[in-house]
């Protein structure tokens, strides 16, 4: 048989752009598995998802005497909230979706982990934020959720004071999930001011952490009532809501107690209610005031108080001059900081002196007496 040059060269190997080819398909293809999947992960993760033992006892509180403690006492559980001031974009924390889209973000980016990692459950709540309105309630639970042992509901549950009737389970389902470790939080400002609460969060856990976040109280009610006017332009001053006979010749004028606004900042007098189920070790009181000049140093505070690590620190914080707000910023990178948002910040109406000076007299002898009961002087006088 002849050698054929033409058969020689029909058995050759197979070209290596084949293979190339064919590796390159296989990529796509794992490429676009590993893709859906992510995606999976991410859709599912926007999908809404519903101790500490104290040295001290409570303490015997003494009532005060003065012409307001009668009224206050018959006024307590029945506020005149006759302007319906909720703040109702505060409640749906509508207020911070730039910072709480870059959580999502961060969640984002452990999605696959959290996928094959069936550990996740939804716990009731082992800290709650229970007020006060306008206090700085909102910037404290942001400030919060930056930290990874921390995860929390943004809008406000309201389940121990209006949705109680519908269950532990029903609270439960609103609830993120969480990992072994992590901390499950929420927060409601009227906890702090409405007298079933307290019996309620004990019922559920006697071990519950609980955060007030105060402030001077003359400068909250001005804050509340410019909420209020913001939405309804046509309500009447805040001296004739703030008393009871502010006309002109009608005699001394007497603070109206009965007005949420007012009625909020007796601080003394609601937490009387909370003593007698949980020891004062159990609750935490922030300075709304120190929140703003000092965020770093109040987180400090708070997250030694929860037992957690000291992660959210001055890195994390930027003073916006403009809104005289601290905005939350990556402690690493040059990335804007995210600040509150347009319902935060308002401009205080003027109000005249001589009723700022006389709401200072009026909250003087509450202020004095809370200072005693949570062993802090904020310097509200």
């Amino acid at each position: 048989m002849e050698y054929s040059p033409i058969l020689h060269h029909l058995h050759v190997v197979p070209s290596s752009s084949n293979v190339k080819n064919k590796l390159f398909v296989m990529c796509i293809m794992l490429s676009l598995w590993v893709y859906m999947i992510y995606c999976c992960v991410g859709y599912c993760t926007t999908i809404p998802t519903p101790s500490l033992s104290a040295s001290t006892t409570r303490s015997e509180v003494s009532e005060g005497d003065g012409e307001f403690d009668n009224q206050l006492d018959s006024s307590l559980g029945a506020s005149r909230d006759l302007l319906n001031n909720e703040n109702e974009l505060d409640s749906r924390g509508d207020d911070w979706d730039e910072t709480r889209g870059e959580a999502k973000a961060s969640q984002g980016d452990n999605a696959m982990s959290g996928f094959f990692n069936e550990s996740e459950t939804k716990k009731l709540p082992g800290a709650i934020i229970i007020g006060v309105k306008k206090g700085g309630t909102r910037a404290l639970l942001e400030f919060l959720r930056v930290h990874p042992d921390i995860r929390a509901v943004g809008a406000e549950p309201h389940f121990f004071d209006r949705n109680y009737d519908k269950g532990l389970e029903w609270y439960r389902d609103l609830m993120p999930k969480t990992l072994e470790g992590q901390l499950t939080m929420e927060k409601t400002p009227s906890y702090f001011v409405t007298k079933e609460v307290p019996s309620r969060i004990y019922t559920m856990s006697k071990h519950t952490k609980l955060i007030v976040v105060v402030r001077d109280p003359v400068t909250r009610a001005i804050s509340d009532y410019t909420q209020t006017r913001s939405k309804k332009p046509d309500i009447p001053s805040f001296e004739s809501l703030a008393f009871r006979n502010a006309t002109a010749g009608a005699g001394p004028a007497v603070v109206d107690a009965t007005w949420s606004a007012v009625q909020i900042g007796v601080y003394a007098k609601h937490l009387e209610h909370w003593l007698r189920y949980f020891p004062a070790g159990q609750l935490l009181f922030v300075s709304g005031e120190r929140l703003i000049s000092d965020p770093s140093g109040e987180m400090a505070r708070v997250q030694d108080f929860l037992g957690l690590r000291r992660v959210v620190d001055d890195r994390h914080f930027h003073f916006n001059v403009a809104k005289g707000f601290p905005c939350l910023k990556r402690p690493e990178g040059n990335s804007k900081p995210h600040c509150l948002g347009k319902t935060k910040g308002r401009t205080h109406p003027n109000i005249a002196g001589h009723v700022v000076q006389r709401l200072r007299e009026f909250y003087r002898p509450y202020n004095n007496k809370f200072y005693q009961m949570t062993g802090h002087d904020f310097g509200w006088d």
